[in-house]
């Protein structure tokens, strides 16, 4: 896949190179070429089942490839020992897209969850590590004693984010992460992503339909189709793609403000 304009020289934390994924007889990505910027929100799109999630999923290593090498930091996934393996997971965070907290823990024991799978700390600074991420994502200090069953949808989101953030990664990846929300509720949720990702330094990939989330907080786009990435670069770059889903997407009745904003 050619580099977009001002990529060339920026570091590569992604790699995906030649990726095939399927089940059963139905191929998911069929030689899929992907490059993953330093610092960057990479929001990643395409029709449904073109398997935008299970790229992601395929990434951090919830679903087997067929075929094809996944770089991360430079390091071939493929190649490393199960230490090595570990060491790289710990600097990513995930937040799925209904948020995957426990049910049966509170918001702040579900995000000291991988912190106590990777980390030896005592149960104060557990604690005080927890109420950090919860402020973080804009939570209030009493939500950290609420279960899943008690928050709003916005709120879930801003719990599974907390957790994401637990160990402090390089990079998130956000599965629909305003899909569900309201337009202000939405709205608030890319403001707090493009605020941590400018604070913390982080590398975003984030699966997205929403066309608001691409024109405000995303640096570049992937667009997904036919098992491979059709297009990527900056707004200005799908707006001016021909290919016929491209054009659907970015101006079909949806996509009214999407130009302007980006003019604007």
């Amino acid at each position: 896949m050619a580099a977009s304009a001002g990529t060339e020289n920026r570091e590569v934390v992604i790699a995906v190179r030649d990726l095939v994924v399927g089940f059963g007889d139905r191929l998911i990505t069929n030689g899929l070429d992907l490059d993953v910027y330093r610092g960057e929100i990479l929001g990643v799109v395409g029709a449904s089942g073109t398997g935008k999630s299970v790229l992601m999923r395929t990434i951090v290593g919830l679903v087997a490839k067929r075929r094809g090498t996944i770089s991360v930091f430079g390091n071939d996934l493929d190649k490393l020992s199960p230490k090595e393996r570990q060491s790289v997971d710990r600097h990513w965070g995930i937040l799925f897209q209904q948020g995957a907290l426990f049910s049966s823990l509170t918001v702040k024991q579900n995000i000291q969850m991988p912190m106590r799978e990777y980390l030896d700390l005592p149960e104060d600074l557990l604690d005080e590590l927890a109420m950090l991420k919860i402020q973080m994502v804009g939570l209030q200090p009493e939500a950290g004693d609420l279960l899943p069953s008690e928050l709003s949808g916005g709120m879930i989101k801003r719990a599974a984010l907390a957790r994401a953030l637990a160990l402090d990664p390089d990079i998130v990846f956000l599965d629909e992460p305003t899909s569900g929300l309201d337009p202000i509720g939405a709205q608030d949720f890319d403001a707090l992503i493009a605020t941590l990702q400018r604070t913390l330094g982080l590398t975003v990939f984030m699966v997205t339909h929403d066309l608001d989330s691409l024109a405000s907080v995303c640096n570049r786009i992937a667009a997904l189709g036919e098992g491979k990435v059709i297009a990527a670069g900056p707004m200005d770059v799908m707006l001016a793609s021909q290919h016929p889903w491209l054009r659907s997407y970015f101006h079909g009745p949806r996509a009214r403000g999407v130009s302007g904003a980006h003019n604007g």
